[in-house]
């Protein structure tokens, strides 16, 4: 995925960009195109024949949000459904100048749902994908900074970005840029970092923070934005803070009589509070670690979603007893083993298996692919009983659809 989205190669790109300044990638530098991603048509089939429903599509224009009455209506019968885009709408509002968002492409557009995978599989952390469709001399929206670091991939048309240096360097999702406005409005007064026209095959990486408005020219502009949820140092605290309720003295209610009021008296409960942490993270930091990784990997489970599995495929692959599955790509899961049994933890769910399938379990979930003929430690009639049950829980997936 960065091979395509950065004109450096990745070690470049971890140590002198990501998380720390922007970067312009010209198709010129390295040639390339997204077409394969996203097109013209391909957008005119989601918009008039995919069916697709608010809040997968947006529609803005001179830094507001249109009304969802304006491009949304129901779809006749057998779809009565009043949050379905209505086409006739859409091209009313576009020939007036309204930028259209085509939001979470990643699950609708076969295309970038296995871009946005390796993507996720390449940085590690949480990606989206969203479409920008502008009209001809207008812009979506104001100047502004996203919470959420960004690759910009220029499709179609052409469209000129203006970036700044950030007003509040590295936001929360907590901490929106409406918040700065006047910081931001003074901003963008000053000379840009980066000014520049983006053109088909064209790339541009934003930190979040890094302030930017964009307006199509002479064409239709199509672009998108790959979206990533970074995770922080703050986000592994509050996970430490999280598991700290597994200690029964954080549990307990401070002591009767304390005086909010009093600053002094508040600052002396705070300094033992936080002493008092210090030395339970000390004193329990391997305990403690297993848990917040815990919380760590059940948060990313949450945030990305695995392979999709196609049922009827599945279904048809557990018969066949020739079958070779592999683990489910990007599916979050821990083994652990004890005297009897191996159980298997995912986001939702425990699985437990006989401890003779550990040896077989630990080769899959390591990324191996395997017959029933093939999985160690066990016979052939018991694999098949394996990779049968492990097929219809969605843990593993035929080796063709991996």
């Amino acid at each position: 995925m960065l091979s395509r989205c950065s004109a450096v190669d990745a070690r470049t790109f971890a140590d002198q960009f990501w998380g720390r300044r922007p970067l312009l990638s010209n198709s010129v530098d390295l040639p390339r195109d997204f077409s394969d991603l996203l097109s013209p048509g391909a957008v005119d089939e989601l918009i008039a024949e995919r069916g697709v429903r608010a809040p997968f599509i947006r529609l803005a224009r001179d830094g507001e949000i249109l009304t969802k009455d304006c491009y949304l209506g129901p779809a006749g019968f057998g779809a009565e459904i009043a949050d379905q885009v209505d086409s006739a709408k859409v091209l009313a509002e576009l020939a007036s100048g309204a930028t259209v968002v085509l939001q979470g492409l990643h699950r609708l557009w076969p295309p970038l749902i296995d871009f946005v995978r390796q993507a996720v599989d390449d940085l590690g952390h949480p990606v989206q994908a969203n479409a920008y469709i502008t009209p001809p001399g207008n812009r979506g929206f104001d100047p502004h900074y996203d919470v959420h670091d960004v690759f910009v991939l220029q499709v179609s048309g052409q469209k000129r970005w203006v970036v700044h240096e950030p007003v509040y360097n590295h936001p929360l999702p907590s901490q929106p840029w409406t918040e700065h406005r006047a910081a931001i409005t003074e901003r963008v007064r000053a000379e840009p970092v980066i000014d520049t026209v983006l053109t088909a095959g064209d790339a541009l990486y934003l930190p979040r923070g890094w302030l930017h408005a964009a307006q199509a020219l002479d064409t239709i502009s199509i672009h998108l934005t790959i979206g990533i949820s970074t995770t922080t140092g703050l986000d592994v605290a509050r996970a430490v803070l999280d598991e700290l309720s597994s200690i029964e003295a954080f549990r307990q209610s401070l002591p009767m009589g304390i005086a909010p009021t009093d600053r002094d008296e508040t600052v002396a409960t705070v300094n033992k509070v936080m002493a008092e942490v210090v030395a339970a993270l000390r004193d329990n930091a391997a305990t403690l670690s297993a848990g917040v990784a815990a919380r760590l990997s059940d948060r990313y489970a949450g945030q990305t979603r695995p392979v999709a599995v196609r049922p009827l495929a599945t279904l048809a692959a557990a018969e066949n007893a020739d079958t070779e599955v592999c683990w489910r790509r990007g599916l979050v899961g821990g083994l652990e083993t004890s005297d009897s049994q191996v159980m298997l933890r995912l986001p939702d769910r425990t699985i437990t298996f006989p401890v003779s399938c550990a040896d077989a379990l630990r080769a899959l979930h390591g990324g191996n692919a395997a017959s029933a003929g093939t999985l160690p430690g066990l016979d052939r009639a018991d694999g098949v009983v394996l990779i049968r049950r492990l097929l219809k829980e969605a843990v593993v997936v035929p080796v063709q659809h991996r």
